[in-house]
């Protein structure tokens, strides 16, 4: 069963059951493969329909991931934290700070996704490959 436990108002405790399709989202950055300017964190790129993130609801795409089953991903590459999430195990603990999107007066423009420098797919197989869909890494979610 998934739950959570609420740290402070912006980070939050989620724990997710790997599903079929592993844990269902993938990241961006690292020490390696910055994806936020002067920030090395990891962050969600995005949610894969019907995953276990997507039918939890509370990981969003942009919440930077803080720790893995008590795991502190700062100064971490990228391949660290996929071998982490490979290794995570079927009860995952995601130790996550929410992304708060600005407050805008007015309307505002059509979102376009950001560009994906990395992925991972959260069951991967160990394989990370060069990516030729982005200027990045992929990490296969084979079993």
């Amino acid at each position: 069963m998934n739950g959570s436990l609420r740290s402070s108002d912006n980070v939050m405790d989620i724990r997710l059951k790997r599903g079929p399709a592993g844990l269902g989202f993938n990241i961006v950055g690292g020490v390696d493969l910055q994806y936020v300017v002067n920030d090395s964190g990891i962050y969600v790129s995005k949610i894969k329909e019907d995953g276990a993130a997507a039918l939890d609801g509370r990981l969003q795409e942009g919440d930077k991931i803080l720790a893995i089953n008590g795991i502190q991903l700062k100064d971490m590459t990228h391949k660290a934290a996929v071998d982490i999430f490979r290794t995570a195990g079927e009860d995952v603990e995601l130790r996550v700070l929410k992304n708060i999107p600005p407050h805008m007066n007015g309307p505002s423009d059509s979102q376009t996704e950001p560009h994906s420098s990395a992925l991972c797919g959260s069951r991967c197989n160990g394989k990370v490959s060069p990516d030729e869909a982005s200027d990045g890494f992929s990490c296969s979610a084979e079993r």
